[in-house]
């Protein structure tokens, strides 16, 4: 049993930067690879970034490259995902999953209740 929590999201305007954390309780949690996802109002989950156990490959989607960064701290038990250069349209609970590294939902087993971000135009 994985359990996780987010942390970190809030209100900012357009343009500018939060980081979100995640810690994990698994013992062997640099053996888990990590990813993030978002959810908008009235829109499915959808693939933002994911990790390897290791943190020596990641891949994200092409709506947020350039602009966040996902990451990890193995001996903090914590996954972050920087964001930068924040849009309205990044607005969305954003949750970070344990499992296998895929940008599909169904490859992660273990899920946190999601952090609210919502970016002001």
């Amino acid at each position: 049993q994985v359990q996780l929590v987010e942390s970190g999201g809030g209100l900012v305007q357009a343009g500018g930067s939060l980081r979100l954390s995640c810690r994990g309780t698994a013992r062997s949690f640099s053996g888990v690879a990590m990813g993030w996802f978002r959810q908008g109002p009235g829109l499915e989950r959808e693939f933002v970034a994911s990790i390897s156990g290791s943190g020596s490959s990641s891949d994200c989607t092409d709506l947020v490259k350039g602009r966040f960064t996902i990451s990890r701290d193995n001996g903090a038990n914590t996954v972050y995902l920087q964001m930068n250069s924040l849009k309205p349209e990044d607005t969305a609970v954003y949750y970070c999953a344990a499992g296998s590294m895929s940008r599909r939902v169904g490859s992660y087993v273990f899920w946190g209740r999601g952090t609210q971000v919502t970016v002001s135009s």
